[in-house]
């Protein structure tokens, strides 16, 4: 491919070459579809080429582009105001970036600038990003090793486990950073309580409570965000991915105090808060609670989750299911990368969590008739490994 030729190897690459997309559907430069479980590894929240978001798109192209936010924009405001209206309880103000580990590295110093100190912790399995202070807070080794020196004064202590917590936030701790459902490490849900216990430690201790919500948050789990499932608020919340329909955008969502601590000058985005992402911001709130795709997640999620836990009985190849709403993980005995490939071969996109987790993050659109398909393939694919394997 001629791609590979100038970006490098730095990506897992599928031959597959996407031309267009609609709703949960995409289409190959051969004019193949495919069932996309995939998702953009999450940003296709509400759909490929979402009616709201193309129609807002071309609206706002035709006024203009980029607007820095040392001037004020209109478009910006509606969606700072449609997005705090939305927000967990405390969530007053909002810095805008561009990416998920944008999103972190600002709550990394705004914690830090607030509480004054410089201690962190975060989660064993936890991913917040690839860039210095994100990767910092990123357990996998894989992803740290060749660039450390990292940030310093980072521990990590087992998801879920409260009293471990406890014991890593000391006086110096100024953050504590966690998913409530971890992605990138195979969809591990919190334990139930564990939000609610962190949230006594940071107040007890000093420390700020910080979620990142990038994959898990905006209806993913079938609730808009997913810590409503423990009722529990933050101090931060980190939000990316299909926050904007597929346009870049990330979103530090801060409570009133912490942000008064940073003086002017000291974060800011050239390209933060962009008319043309927060046009699209804008389509996708509406999307996401006018058109019901937050309630579709939740029924679909059931759908897709009761199909894999009867495939599960039928496949012993199959360890686990995790995850909510449609953020799914399938964790399995054995490597799929042939599943993924031969995935491809009959029209299903599907994603990966290491060597052996399979991630299904389908748009919010999906329908029932989709997540049958998607069913009846695997249920296809498994059979087929299992007899490559002679299970």
């Amino acid at each position: 491919m001629t791609e590979d030729q100038y970006m490098g190897n730095i990506y897992q690459r599928f031959p597959v070459t996407i031309e267009r997309g609609l709703g949960s559907h995409v289409w190959d430069i051969n004019g193949k579809e495919y069932v996309d479980f995939m998702g953009g590894y999450g940003v296709a929240l509400v759909g490929h080429c979402n009616p709201r978001v193309v129609k807002a798109l071309k609206a706002q192209l035709d006024k203009i582009i980029t607007v820095h936010s040392s001037l004020y924009n209109k478009t910006r405001e509606e969606f700072l105001e449609r997005l705090i209206k939305v927000a967990p309880p405390g969530l007053t103000q909002v810095y805008l970036n561009n990416s998920g580990t944008e999103a972190v590295e600002a709550a990394i110093k705004f914690a830090r600038k607030f509480t004054g100190k410089k201690g962190m912790v975060a989660m064993n399995g936890s991913y917040h990003g690839k860039s210095f202070g994100s990767l910092s807070l990123t357990f996998n080794p894989k992803y740290r090793k060749a660039f450390e020196p990292l940030l310093t004064n980072v521990s990590f202590t087992p998801f879920g486990d409260a009293e471990a917590l406890r014991s890593a936030v000391g006086p110096d701790t100024a953050l504590v950073i966690m998913e409530p459902i971890q992605g990138e490490s195979g969809i591990h849900v919190a334990p139930d309580g564990f939000l609610q216990e962190a949230r006594e430690i940071c107040n007890e201790k000093g420390a700020v409570l910080i979620f990142d919500e990038i994959q898990a948050g905006l209806g993913r789990t079938g609730k808009l965000w997913a810590s409503q499932h423990w009722d529990t608020a933050p101090d931060i919340m980190c939000l990316a991915k299909g926050i904007a329909g597929g346009v870049p955008m990330g979103a530090t969502l801060v409570k009133p105090e912490i942000l008064a601590s940073i003086g002017k000058g000291e974060q800011s985005s050239t390209f933060g808060g962009n008319p043309l992402s927060c046009s699209s911001g804008i389509a996708t709130i509406q999307a996401l609670t006018e058109d019901g795709l937050v309630e579709n997640a939740a029924k679909m999620g059931k759908i897709l989750r009761e199909g894999l836990e009867r495939l599960k009985e039928k496949h012993k190849i199959i360890r686990e299911i995790r995850g909510k709403g449609l953020m799914i993980g399938i964790e399995m005995k054995f490597e799929i990368k042939d599943i993924l490939f031969d995935a491809i071969a009959n029209n299903l996109l599907l994603l990966y969590s290491g060597k052996n987790i399979i991630r299904l993050l389908p748009p919010l659109v999906i329908s029932e008739s989709d997540v049958n398909k998607a069913l009846e393939t695997l249920d296809t694919l498994l059979s087929k490994e299992e007899q490559r394997r002679n299970v």
